[in-house]
């Protein structure tokens, strides 16, 4: 094989074009790579920290459903508590108005009684007079026959 002037020439400008692609065309090509592998690794990194950031944050809302599941549980408590104290509250003042109720009941029953009692004197003692008076078969006036009333019913 010659080593003819077409060979020397192609290599020569291979040279050449290597020697171009070395020095104008290599470097921006591995600017970018290396700029393009730097937003890579930052990417990733940020990634990562995304990652690590959302793994906190489900904990940390874990913990506050925690929380809040607790704080409601005092909130339900403390409710039925004072719902319990309500209906004890509600309980004694029934309780007291029953034995209001009970006692001026009892003091209206007294009072019927005590006038029951005194309309029934009464009448014993008029019945006691016409009694009397159809006995002795005279008549009594009226002074007399109060005070005969009122010792009569002094005596009931």
């Amino acid at each position: 094989m010659n080593i003819n002037a077409t060979m020397l020439g192609q290599i020569i400008s291979f040279a050449i074009f290597v020697w171009f692609c070395l020095k104008f065309v290599w470097p921006p090509l591995i600017a970018a790579m290396e700029e393009r592998k730097v937003k890579i690794a930052d990417g990733l990194d940020a990634a990562d920290r995304a990652m690590r950031d959302l793994q906190l944050a489900q904990d940390k809302v874990v913990d506050q459903l925690k929380e809040a599941k607790q704080d409601a549980a005092v909130i339900i408590d403390e409710a039925k508590k004072r719902a319990g104290q309500i209906v004890e509250e509600s309980k004694d003042k029934a309780r007291e108005e029953g034995e209001r109720l009970i006692v001026a009941a009892q003091a209206e029953i007294e009072q019927q009684s005590n006038r029951a009692r005194e309309e029934l004197r009464s009448q014993v003692a008029t019945l006691a007079i016409a009694g009397a008076e159809k006995i002795l078969e005279r008549s009594v006036d009226d002074a007399d026959n109060r005070a005969l009333v009122d010792q009569l019913a002094a005596q009931l």
